[in-house]
């Protein structure tokens, strides 16, 4: 790898310590692209949220930003920045003046992945002011990598089920009216047996498409993310780091598919040497 590929990352999500879903696969997924990866734990749980009782939680919000400021006194700056779960308006506040005050001089890749809904509801704790400070996270981002339900409630988009190109069309203009520059919409699917990412970069949208598979699992969003933002940064562009990162989360819920107790995540990790090999 060239000294350029070499980037400093810093990610900024949670830990679930059980669970395979935010730092703990965006750490080692970009570590396997290559990269120097920071990060910065917005909260820490015993497990994610999806499916475990009885959890801990323990939010980190008061650590954030004496975080950030002592790695501006040690001159520490980064290539990209790249937020996935976070869990209060205050924290998207954060995200903001780490935008504003963390990147290298030279250029820093902003990424937003604005997790907070799927299957047309929003998650468990949030609400429409979140949704609204959300938008004015993406409106700073370079890359932001929404699904179809957290892009209708950007953009203010009825969510539907079933839709054409026109419809994905428009929820990609909202994104970008916001002030997004390129757009990674996800979990776009025109018909039953496939699925797909749209890819809008520099003004202009391409499709990639891949089988869709009937089991769906908890994390491969954060899997998603993490292995298009390593891609991205290995010098790869948007589209074609979202198609390594779309194949990519594909094997690795395959991985899974055949293991009854491995409901809480996916095997990300044995399909590493396949990400890593799509990245040369």
């Amino acid at each position: 790898m060239s000294e350029k590929q070499y980037k400093r990352v810093m990610t900024f999500q949670d830990i679930s310590c059980v669970g395979q879903c935010s730092l703990t696969v965006a750490l080692p997924i970009l570590s396997a692209a290559g990269h120097e990866t920071a990060i910065l734990p917005s909260a820490v749980l015993s497990t994610h949220t999806g499916g475990f009782k009885g959890f801990t939680f323990r939010d980190l919000s008061g650590d954030i930003m004496p975080i950030a400021e002592h790695w501006k006194k040690e001159g520490i700056a980064f290539d990209a920045i790249y937020t996935g779960y976070l869990g209060s308006k205050e924290q998207i506040e954060y995200a903001k003046e780490m935008f504003a005050t963390l990147g290298k001089k030279s250029g820093c890749v902003k990424v937003v992945d604005p997790a907070m809904a799927d299957n047309g509801v929003l998650y468990t704790g949030f609400d429409s002011e979140f949704v609204d400070r959300m938008k004015t996270l993406v409106a700073k981002a370079d890359y932001v990598l929404p699904n179809i339900t957290e892009a209708c409630l950007l953009t203010g988009r009825e969510f539907r089920t079933e839709y054409d190109e026109g419809y994905v069309a428009d929820l990609v203009k909202g994104l970008t009216d916001l002030g997004a520059r390129d757009v990674i919409l996800t979990g776009v699917s025109y018909e039953p047996s496939t699925t797909g990412v749209v890819v809008n970069e520099n003004g202009k949208s391409r499709y990639y498409k891949h089988k869709r598979l009937a089991k769906g699992s908890h994390g491969t969003g954060d899997v998603y993310a993490s292995a298009f933002v390593g891609a991205l940064l290995r010098g790869k562009d948007a589209f074609d780091a979202a198609g390594i990162a779309a194949d990519y989360t594909v094997k690795c819920i395959e991985n899974t598919t055949d293991d009854p107790d491995h409901w809480y995540g996916v095997k990300f990790e044995p399909v590493l040497p396949y990400y890593i090999e799509r990245l040369k």
